[in-house]
């Protein structure tokens, strides 16, 4: 992606708007919903009320409501959903009324902000910035908006329901939550599904899997209509980090109905940057970087015993690829793409369609990804370019949720050698990439050996990581 050059804009709307107010947060609970509402101010020109609404169904806490530690999360929620509203000015103050940040809190939204944005700005042509880049400050008014009264949330945990041993679970409708389901069912845990903006695919893939609509928590989140206007009139705008979003609302959501665990399906693959040797990382809020500075904030401000983890931080996409490729049930039902996720189809055009492609390529016959995908992307040519970023010819991989370049390579290769010892013709995509000096390196090395790797560093409890472990032990006989 060439970067857009907006570093002029960026300037002038930190001199037109040099203070962005987090004016108030209201959470209030009626039987099984929860509904939560944000008030953002940008000088005095714009005003923003974002709302959510959590459908706990069967799951509805128990425990009572407008409490202080209710509070402490509406203002910790808002501090999330204030990200895809700020980056549209970029102002160097932010005002903070609801709540009060220490000096320890001021840093860890600082680096959030700023790793978290890294794309944003790579891709609106501004360096990243420093320190100057915003400063947090109590707002000297007291009027707190939605909030009743001034609340620095220093209070200890209230009493509450015993947490228990369910497994809260983000579900996508991809592939690594499919895999996250199945081995935990497998495995005799109680599952509770959790899905943000349910589509097509979150629907089936949950289906597939034994879930009924009373089953899931959902969540509804709205974009104020507001800042899509600005968005279109050419306000600045960019990548979120949205997984960090979903580590705090799930965190509420498993504090508010007693579940202990919350188990992502964040890879290893994740940690890698999109922009070699800089921070910039599309999936920096799936890093293992960005999960443990969460658990940290978590234990030491949120004071919940609510255990946050990846399942799938051991393992790297090919591993997961392998596992996915046996449940057949889901292979109808997934999608991993951005761009058809509203229609729930696959477009074929963009990096993740491809990269998906790819990396099941080892794992499933031809003839059946492209009953999957509708078509055969290895014989669309306008995808070579990318196909060589994804493989790390390019200046940066796709901005999108893709593996390593390594393991692009590793499966590219495979596959190259696998059709044509069967006596196929190399379709256009894998032709060209045969002629590179990529499949001379990378033909040389063991697919095998990747599919047996497990990274040490991660957070898993001692069950879990044995669970992780046999399920990869013979991934290996996954390969075509």
């Amino acid at each position: 992606m060439v970067p857009s050059d907006k570093k002029d804009l960026y300037d002038k709307l930190r001199r037109d708007y040099p203070v962005f107010t987090y004016a108030g947060c209201h959470l209030h609970h009626s039987r099984d919903i929860a509904r939560l509402q944000f008030s953002f101010h940008a000088g005095n020109a714009y005003v923003f009320e974002p709302r959510w609404q959590i459908n706990f169904g069967k799951y509805a806490p128990q425990v009572p409501s407008n409490n202080a530690q209710d509070k402490k999360w509406a203002f910790y929620l808002g501090m999330i959903e204030m990200v895809s509203y700020w980056k549209a000015f970029c102002s160097p103050a932010i005002e903070v009324a609801p709540g009060s940040l220490s000096e320890e809190e001021k840093e860890w939204w600082f680096k959030l902000y700023q790793y978290g944005l890294g794309e944003f700005f790579y891709t609106n042509g501004i360096d990243i910035p420093g320190k100057e880049m915003l400063r947090f400050r109590q707002k000297e008014d007291t009027s707190l908006g939605y909030s009743e009264k001034k609340d620095t949330f220093t209070g200890t945990r209230d009493e509450r329901v015993a947490l228990h041993d369910s497994i809260l679970v983000p579900v996508g409708g991809g592939k690594d939550s499919v895999v996250t389901l199945e081995l935990l069912k497998q495995a005799g845990y109680k599952v509770v599904p959790f899905v943000v903006n349910p589509r097509g695919a979150t629907k089936g893939v949950l289906s597939r899997a034994g879930f009924a609509g009373s089953d899931i928590i959902t969540m509804e989140r709205t974009i104020e209509p507001l800042l899509l206007h600005l968005n279109a009139q050419g306000f600045l705008n960019g990548h979120t980090p949205f997984s960090a979003l979903l580590a705090f609302v799930s965190a509420f959501v498993a504090s508010k109905t007693g579940i202990k665990h919350i188990a992502l399906s964040n890879e290893s693959s994740a940690n890698e940057p999109s922009v070699p040797g800089t921070i910039i990382n599309h999936q920096y809020s799936k890093s293992l970087e960005f999960e443990k500075d969460f658990r940290a904030f978590a234990a030491r401000h949120i004071k919940e015993d609510i255990s946050y983890y990846s399942l799938l931080r051991p393992l790297n996409e090919l591993q997961i690829g392998a596992l996915f490729s046996r449940y057949s049930r889901y292979h109808d039902v997934f999608k991993s793409c951005n761009a058809g996720s509203k229609t729930d189809r696959w477009c074929c055009e963009c990096a993740k369609c491809l990269f998906t492609y790819v990396i099941l390529s080892p794992f499933m016959p031809q003839e059946k990804l492209q009953g999957i995908f509708g078509e055969n992307l290895f014989e669309n040519e306008a995808l070579l370019s990318m196909l060589f970023d994804l493989s790390g010819e390019g200046p940066n991989k796709p901005f999108e949720c893709v593996g390593t370049t390594k393991e692009v390579n590793l499966a590219l290769a495979y596959t190259c050698r696998q059709l044509e010892g069967k006596g196929r013709v190399l379709p256009p995509l894998l032709l060209s990439y045969k002629k590179s000096h990529l499949y001379q390196e990378y033909s040389r090395q063991s697919v095998k050996g990747h599919l047996e790797a497990f990274d040490e560093d991660h957070c898993l409890e001692k069950d879990q990581e044995e669970l992780v472990k046999n399920a990869v032990s013979n991934a290996g006989r996954a390969l075509i």
